[in-house]
């Protein structure tokens, strides 16, 4: 039987901590990459992606004081630029009304430095509302940096309290949240891409910031290693039988464990087994003088065995969350 005796298996060994970095939108408002991939799981070095906006708290209602064009925001906790920031609670905050009796929209934010700033849009040329960010009647743009944690939108200049049906806080249109819209991530290659694209209502028609706290692996070869076997996904099919011989199908998918076999030292001191059930990556090279390989993250198991006459075996597996992913270079 052919040996392959140029390819070579790597473990997660150490992590490059890169910091909170900014995201790159791909130019669609959904896709957002890292310059460097993939991301790190180990235990002490997983990834967090957060994008600006409200986490906790930010409630807008009329003045409890009862005076005209003012109202009180709950303290509140957001991220901006990958920062957990908290915001006191901002009472009596004035509203400014439109200089003729016409609509007017004004933006509660929190600007970049963390503190609540209202800020005005351009009055209608009648009692009509508009959704056209820096339109006449319609919301203004907010700065970049800062997030929009609700409107107030009021139709008359005559001064009066602020009615509770005048403060709206729907999530996605009023209100940025963190955590809205939801997205799914891709470690491998160093990506998330939202349920729905994100609006562009911050000034110049930007979006808003999407930042991440992220390490990268540092690999080290398994130096005798073998049988490697990629995480990957199964296929079943099953049917059910009906009358006129007639037959319906369904399939179902199944991620099976990855796995391979090492030699070791002693079993004790060996790097890869002080890395028993961690999350980490490995990288297979078919053939380890070209750059196309293969990438599997998932928690390290190990199951030893020491003979009496050789080195002690490791029987490893990977347990992963998703499939393998083969990079092509």
């Amino acid at each position: 039987m052919a040996i392959n005796k140029n390819a070579r298996l790597e473990f997660e060994a150490g992590q490059k901590p890169q910091g909170i970095t900014l995201m790159t939108d791909s130019g669609d408002g959904k896709k957002f990459t890292t310059p460097l991939s993939p991301w790190s799981k180990k235990e002490g070095s997983e990834y967090e992606v957060t994008p600006d906006g409200v986490l906790t708290g930010g409630a807008i209602v009329p003045a409890i004081s009862g005076a005209n064009n003012l109202v009180d925001i709950a303290a509140l906790s957001c991220y901006l630029a990958g920062v957990s920031t908290p915001v006191a609670a901002a009472n009596d905050t004035a509203i400014t009304r439109a200089v003729a009796d016409v609509a007017c929209i004004n933006s509660v934010t929190v600007t970049s430095l963390g503190a609540i700033a209202v800020i005005k849009g351009t009055d209608s040329a009648d009692a009509s509302f508009s959704e056209i960010r820096g339109g006449a009647g319609g919301p203004p743009f907010i700065p970049v940096g800062s997030i929009e944690v609700g409107q107030v939108r009021v139709a008359s200049n005559v001064a009066a309290a602020i009615a509770a049906n005048e403060i709206h806080t729907v999530h996605g249109t009023h209100t940025e949240r963190s955590t809205f819209p939801g997205w799914e991530e891709n470690a491998a290659n160093g990506s998330v891409i939202f349920d729905d694209t994100l609006p562009s209502i911050h000034t110049g028609s930007v979006r808003k910031g999407v930042a991440i706290d992220y390490s990268i692996p540092s690999y080290a070869p398994i130096p005798i290693a073998g049988d490697y076997k990629p995480s990957s996904n199964s296929h079943n099919v099953s049917s059910e039988s009906f009358y006129d011989n007639k037959t319906v199908g369904s399939t179902t998918t199944t991620l099976g464990q990855g796995g391979f076999t090492a030699k070791l030292i002693d079993g004790i001191t060996d790097a890869i087994v002080k890395l028993a059930n961690e999350n980490l990556w490995f990288r297979f090279f078919p053939n380890k003088n070209k750059p196309s390989h293969i990438l599997d993250q998932g928690i390290l198991g190990i199951d030893q065995d020491f003979s009496a006459t050789d080195h002690p075996t490791a029987n490893c597996t990977i347990s992963a969350e998703t499939e393998h992913v083969k990079v092509e270079q």
